[in-house]
């Protein structure tokens, strides 16, 4: 019982390690398509790429300044992993 609670528990924190690196990013693709497709249905302008181009780059250009962080959070939980075994 006690390999199956810190089993649960282990994939618990790794899935919430990984919501917490992830999640940032992925709202950043979701607002800036938001965005520009509220642009594109004013504007009626309807090219797959005006939606793609800037969501990348918000993406990329977020992941440069997340990164530190998110080494460091990812550090951290491999080095609690390692303690664990």
């Amino acid at each position: 019982m006690e390999l199956e609670e810190s089993s649960l528990a282990l994939i618990r924190d790794t899935l919430l390690v990984v919501l917490r690196v992830a999640v940032p990013l992925l709202g950043v693709g979701m607002v800036i398509g938001l965005l520009i497709s509220l642009v594109q249905s004013v504007t009626s302008i309807q090219d797959q790429t005006l939606t793609f181009v800037p969501k990348i780059l918000g993406v990329i250009i977020l992941a440069i300044l997340l990164l530190p962080w998110a080494v460091d959070t990812l550090m951290a939980f491999t080095s609690e992993m390692f303690q664990l075994f």
